[in-house]
């Protein structure tokens, strides 16, 4: 810095030939620090133009030697989800090439054929199989649409944008699941496979009926008004057997607390855990009586799914049961119109529909 020297003439102290303001002269004539002779503003909410939004207010303190720098984990903590079981009880063989939102497939059943007796030298009857023709809607939608801002993804050292997707395809699936299981709610046939009188040939099996009579089921030693879980699987099976639903292919779904109860009971020895990939993917428990055990927290439960307080919907039945057609249609990264940031989003269609009623049983349930 240049110093400031006294006229020596008098009058007002010069720099380079100009006069200063006597605001800015020194009580001595020794060298002025440049953050006097030249100050700058204190950044305020008054600032013109503002330095910082109005109404805002500095740091306190200040970031001078305060600072505190924030690192972040490249570890993230485990995200667990509900276990989805739809691929595992329904079938997609007719899902075929879904493309849009709305999109029918059309599935031909089988037809029944007539056997009729015959008589020496009379004439045979001549019959023209035709079958119903069954339509699947593909008429519901879920999408997600997330953002990830530019300042987001520069300071961030994970991939977020995989990180929401791997999260987006998990609750999506549990979003389906509980839209379909929801959705088969009283899709048993009416008069054998549900209700307190069921069974096409015995016509007295108890499945439970809701808010009247559901079953109160426990591990074992069911007293007065109380089933053994056991028994429960028992019915169910037993509604199958008289419908002729093959061996092969058949599962149920309980809530937890039921799968718990399963332990408990007599075939706490006998129930296969299965692979670890399994269990964690699908909730499958493992086999009792020709049924894949599958336990589900997404099943429909009290109020909100339809059912009284404190019950729960168990179905069983054989994959032939249920068909299931869906098509992850759209996945998409995009930049954002209204804001700098990529957006991430994806649209999954799907349609699901009991092709056999006679093939799907379900039991109404309380905690005995």
């Amino acid at each position: 810095m240049k110093n400031f020297l006294a006229n020596p003439f008098g009058g007002t102290p010069s720099f380079y030939g100009m006069d200063l303001d006597a605001g800015l002269i020194p009580a001595h004539p020794v060298e002025v620090s440049k953050n006097v002779a030249f100050a700058y503003p204190l950044a305020g909410a008054m600032t013109t133009p503002a330095i910082y939004p109005s109404g805002s207010s500095q740091p306190s303190p200040a970031y001078t030697a305060n600072f505190i720098p924030e690192i972040w984990s490249g570890k993230l903590i485990e995200k667990f989800y509900a276990s989805t079981v739809l691929a595992a009880i329904s079938n997609t063989d007719y899902e075929g090439e879904i493309k849009n939102h709305g999109d029918k497939v059309n599935i031909r059943t089988k037809p029944t054929i007539t056997i009729n007796d015959y008589l020496v030298g009379g004439d045979l009857a001549v019959e023209r199989p035709s079958s119903n023709l069954v339509s699947l809607l593909i008429d519901k939608g879920k999408y997600f649409n997330t953002i990830l801002d530019d300042v987001h993804a520069v300071q961030s050292d994970i991939n977020l944008m995989s990180l929401w997707s791997d999260d987006a395809a998990q609750q999506m699936k549990i979003t389906i699941d509980t839209n379909v299981l929801a959705g088969i709610l009283d899709q048993a046939q009416a008069t054998y496979n549900r209700g307190a009188a069921a069974g096409k040939i015995s016509g007295d099996i108890n499945l439970g009926v809701t808010s009247s009579g559901p079953l109160a089921v426990v591990a074992a030693g069911a007293g007065s008004g109380k089933v053994d879980v056991v028994e429960v699987l028992m019915r169910m099976a037993q509604c199958l057997d008289e419908q002729n639903i093959p061996e092969i292919g058949r599962w149920v779904v309980m809530p937890t607390w039921m799968g718990v109860l399963i332990k408990k009971s007599e075939l706490r020895q006998a129930f296969l855990s299965g692979d670890g990939t399994s269990m964690l993917r699908n909730g499958k428990l493992g086999m009792v009586d020709r049924f894949t055990i599958y336990t589900s927290n997404l099943s429909p439960a009290g109020v909100a799914g339809g059912l009284a307080a404190g019950e729960y919907a168990v179905y069983a039945g054989h994959a032939h049961a249920l068909t299931f057609a869906s098509q992850m249609t759209k996945v998409e990264t995009l930049r954002s119109e209204r804001t700098f940031g990529q957006l991430l989003r994806g649209l999954q269609i799907f349609g699901y529909k009991v092709l056999d009623a006679t093939a799907l049983v379900q039991a109404i349930c309380t905690k005995g």
